[in-house]
């Protein structure tokens, strides 16, 4: 099969012929129609995260926002068969710890990377282990593209605005980062009844952000954090801050724009992950957090049974992942979309829709 094979660390990103996955009992064989080219892949290829991740294959075929048909299943899948259209989470669970038993399969102590561990989705075939748990049937009204562009960053975004910032209507929800996390948290809050503010250092990115909704706008390029949250504040309810901040980017910098952006009793949701530069570690105004009463919480995926929730939103059209793509490519184009990633140069979604070129 065709695939996007990955060396090393900024290397090049060569399009070669490789064995096709093979699939266990209870595993499944997916064709890859569409996959997506998210940051926490140029993470990868940055190599940003290899100080925390020591299990990385090389080489390596990267990319977990994937929608596809499945083509074979092991003689113990019992809820899935050959032309099936699914989806699967960027992470596979066990389904058998004590994370995935309460439900939070995307906490999974033995969670199995496709992408870090073995064949990820830029390539022809990917195999969805576990496949009754893990492989998302989807419905006919959620096409391919827009499974693959809902597959990590924008399920991660309903998950912290939903359920993890727990937006209630009328509430006021400042979105730090207008990326591909950030834009969908705009789109799902503004769904959900929330009255955003967006801020990003890119115009282009906030004039999106105005475009779908959001009230307010803050170009943050010249400000620094604590700036950035007194901005924010402007826009709120006697300027007594926002109920719900998420960090859409990742780092010492938008953390604490958003941080300070909170009112007292308010909710912060970390969703980016930082890079080389902070190495996982933010400095954290703890005297603040105690004082205000302010909660922080991480965010990472979708737990399985929330993915109910997401595809009848967008099947019903209230939320509308694959407005959100700029551009589709082919396979052999992905390393361009890698350096454009890194130079900020997308304002959306860039999918792979062709695999054989």
């Amino acid at each position: 099969m065709n695939a996007a094979v990955f060396k090393g660390t900024r290397g090049t990103l060569a399009l070669s012929r490789v064995p096709t996955p093979d699939i266990g009992e209870f595993d499944a064989l997916v064709r890859v129609t569409a996959c997506g080219v998210c940051r926490s892949d140029w993470h990868m290829w940055n190599g940003d995260w290899e100080w925390a991740i020591t299990d990385q294959q090389r080489p390596m075929i990267l990319g977990h926002e994937v929608g596809g048909v499945v083509v074979a299943v092991g003689k113990g899948v019992r809820d899935l068969a050959p032309g099936d259209r699914v989806t699967t989470p960027f992470g596979h669970a066990c389904g058998k710890c004590t994370q995935c038993l309460r439900g939070h399969q995307n906490r999974c102590e033995k969670m199995f990377f496709p992408s870090i561990q073995e064949t990820g989705g830029w390539a022809e075939y990917m195999a969805i282990r576990d496949a009754d748990l893990n492989a998302v049937r989807l419905p006919d009204e959620v096409d391919d593209l827009a499974a693959a562009a809902l597959g990590c960053r924008y399920m991660t975004a309903f998950h912290a605005v939903r359920t993890r910032g727990d937006l209630r209507g009328g509430e006021t929800i400042a979105v730090v980062g207008c990326g591909a996390v950030g834009l969908a948290a705009i789109e799902i809050a503004l769904a959900l009844g929330g009255r955003v503010i967006a801020i990003d250092i890119d115009d282009e990115r906030l004039d999106r952000a105005k475009a779908m909704g959001a009230f307010a706008a803050i170009n943050a390029r010249t400000l620094s954090p604590l700036e950035t949250g007194i901005a924010i504040k402007g826009f709120t309810r006697q300027g007594q801050g926002a109920e719900i901040c998420v960090d859409a980017l990742g780092g010492t910098t938008t953390f604490h724009s958003a941080f300070h952006g909170l009112q007292k009793g308010g909710r912060l949701v970390a969703v980016g992950m930082t890079g080389k530069e902070d190495k996982g570690i933010v400095p954290l105004p703890i005297d603040l957090c105690v004082n205000q009463e302010l909660s922080i919480c991480g965010c990472t995926g979708l737990p399985i049974h929330g993915y109910d929730e997401l595809l009848a939103l967008v099947a019903d059209g209230k939320l509308a992942p694959k407005a959100l793509v700029s551009k589709t490519i082919k396979l052999s184009e992905v390393e361009q979309a890698l350096n454009d990633i890194e130079t900020f140069k997308t304002a959306g979604y860039i999918i792979i829709d062709d695999m054989t070129a």
